[in-house]
């Protein structure tokens, strides 16, 4: 099928890739108001260190209890980096934050492990939409690690663990996400794509003959063409 034959389709069939990008991007600017300048944000990240204890009393000569000490912090990353994220965490932090009247959802503090050598070092980052607030969030997650972290390192089975907070949270205002700057044309876009999807199913559904080429693939023989009236 030649380009012209697909131009051909589309001014036939101009309603759907037309209509539906306009309905698109009336109703996601509704939505989005992307003329609104977004709310502010900010996010606060810190750093701690997930050490455990050497074992005392054995013999250092066939056992080497620092080594299996930063072997054990080591896989022990991955499973306090699901703790932090749990609402069980959430709801102590939020004991600590009652007076403030602050309240977080479980999985605010997202945290997640370094790669490369330091294996035993996570990295906690939180979002949220006031910076004071953000800064008592922060305070009051590590009053809760340097406090409690022992419980939270008994439940996963682990004696004689213990975080040190190497970075307090530092708060930061973050600007629009990716997704915030490109949500609304990208709408429009998928939606003028998913149109010309439509015209070109609806022509591939219609079977009617609209020239004398379609006649000829079919192995008819045309007598006479009448042709468009012009105005």
């Amino acid at each position: 099928m030649e380009l012209r034959e697909y131009w051909a389709i589309l001014r036939r069939r101009w309603a759907a890739p037309v209509l539906l990008p306009v309905l698109v991007a009336l109703f996601s600017a509704v939505q989005l108001r992307p003329w609104e300048s977004p709310p502010p944000a900010f996010s606060a990240t810190m750093r701690i260190l997930v050490g455990v204890l050497p074992l005392e009393g054995v013999d250092e000569v066939e056992y080497d209890p620092r080594y299996y000490a930063w072997m054990t912090s080591e896989y022990l990353v991955d499973d306090f980096t699901e703790v932090l994220a749990s609402e069980l965490f959430a709801n102590a932090v939020n004991s600590r934050l009652a007076a403030n009247g602050i309240v977080i959802p479980a999985g605010l503090l997202r945290a997640s492990a370094n790669t490369g050598q330091q294996h035993r070092i996570i990295r906690l980052t939180f979002n949220w939409h006031n910076a004071e607030e953000l800064q008592s969030i922060g305070d009051a997650a590590v009053a809760e690690l340097e406090e409690n972290a022992a419980d939270y390192f008994a439940q996963l089975g682990t004696q004689g663990a213990g975080v040190q907070v190497m970075d307090s949270p530092t708060v930061v205002q973050v600007g629009p996400s990716a997704r915030q700057r490109v949500e609304w044309p990208l709408r429009i876009l998928l939606a003028l794509v998913a149109g010309i999807g439509l015209a070109f199913l609806r022509e591939y559904l219609d079977d009617s003959v609209r020239s004398r080429r379609q006649l000829e693939d079919m192995g008819l023989s045309c007598l006479v063409t009448i042709p468009k009236q012009q105005r």
